[in-house]
């Protein structure tokens, strides 16, 4: 049903990263619709469901939208959302329930009412269609979601159950580790590209270097792992899945040859990290030792730093922030060729590392805000064509 059906989606990211996971969306060929916070709305067919799902590197998850509506009343919400048309996507068996309700600047605020109203609409709606007065619901699970901002309600099926950041080879965590998500939105926030040498000093387990690796190898990080709308055959076939998984498996390029490196002063993580790799299949790019950020040294030009280094959200490690920080500025000033980019919550980072940012954007870690610094190094000369 519906493989050329018009539809629209919700891709939902990271606060601030909404530039980049719209560029992904408009690489795929989708026409954006709307983007607000967290945000990305677009139209497509129902092949995008399963290429959405599997390429795109900077999004949570991937929604289906049922339909849109303003509704000021619980009376509004349940007409609005009984009046969309649920047969297309719910089958007579379907298993249904509200995974979630948020709401912002709206006159309706209690998540629980309303998932309890847009169940009982769904019910109803389903029930009149199907002629029906019970629904055994021992199917394949149609997982729903709601929005109200502004008092615009958008109800949608979530296609990714579990998020989209679990790309399934992180096994092993290192303390505080950055998302797969966020790391990609961050690298490809930066003119980094695969001919560069690009180092995190601050690996942890390992997330900017595998993701930077499976960006450079043109990896897709959805490829190897199950959504919750493979097995809705109702709206698209199997055979879409396998069709977009071929179609990045020939897009990949696994001969790249690319300088990755990740360092950590903690033995450890760093051992986590080469695991990690490991499992992504994109160990042999990537070159991990243990080092402290004191012994950061390369003799290569115009390379990368991207890394998130501590924070300090205890109170014990904040003390240790002015001299690690400053360490830092020291160890980032001899590679004087190099951009820096650092991502922390610490508010004194630009004056320990001893250099004003030429950038910084707000991005949220979680519920944590914290702020991307860009410390751009010059542009190397450009190559002279071969002749």
């Amino acid at each position: 049903m519906g493989e050329n059906f018009n539809y629209e989606y919700a891709a939902l990211c990271h606060f601030g990263t909404e530039a980049v996971l719209k560029r992904e969306i408009l690489d795929l060929g989708y026409e954006i619709s709307q983007v607000g916070d967290g945000r990305v709305m677009f139209r497509g067919d129902a092949d995008a469901i399963a290429r959405a799902n599997i390429f795109l590197r900077t999004a949570e998850r991937v929604l289906l939208c049922a339909g849109r509506f303003k509704a000021l009343t619980f009376d509004e919400l349940f007409e609005g959302t009984r009046a969309l048309d649920w047969d297309h996507f719910i089958p007579k068996n379907g298993r249904f329930w509200v995974k979630k309700a948020s709401t912002a600047r709206s006159k309706l605020f209690s998540s629980s009412d309303i998932q309890r109203i847009v169940k009982k609409a769904v019910v109803e709606k389903l029930k009149e269609t199907y002629k029906v007065d019970w629904f055994p619901e021992d199917g394949d699970d149609y997982p729903l979601k709601v929005f109200i901002l502004n008092n615009e309600v958008t109800v949608a099926l979530d296609t990714s159950g579990e998020s989209l950041h679990k790309r399934g080879y992180r096994r092993l965590h290192g303390a505080a580790p950055l998302s797969e998500t966020l790391a990609s939105a961050l690298i490809m926030l930066t003119p980094w590209h695969h001919d560069r040498i690009l180092v995190d000093p601050f690996c942890g387990s390992g997330t900017f270097p595998i993701e930077a690796a499976m960006i450079g190898a043109n990896i897709a990080p959805g490829l190897g792992r199950e959504f919750t709308a493979e097995k809705w055959t109702n709206i698209l076939p199997r055979k879409a899945w396998y069709e977009a998984a071929g179609e990045a498996e020939d897009l990949a390029v696994p001969d790249r040859d690319m300088n990755i490196q990740g360092y950590d002063i903690d033995g450890h993580v760093i051992r986590v990290a080469m695991e990690n790799a490991r499992q992504a299949g994109v160990d042999e790019y990537i070159h991990f030792q243990r080092r402290p950020v004191s012994e950061l040294h390369n003799p290569k030009k115009y390379g990368f730093i991207i890394t998130n280094p501590p924070y300090g959200e205890r109170l014990e490690e904040k003390e240790a922030l002015p001299a690690l920080y400053r360490e830092m500025g020291e160890a980032f000033r001899r590679l004087d060729s190099w951009s820096w980019f650092v991502i922390t919550s610490y508010e004194d980072a630009e004056r320990y590392i001893g250099r004003e940012a030429d950038k910084n954007r707000k991005i949220y870690n979680g519920m944590i805000k914290t702020y991307f610094y860009q410390f751009m190094g010059p542009k190397p000369p450009r190559r002279r064509p071969e002749n």
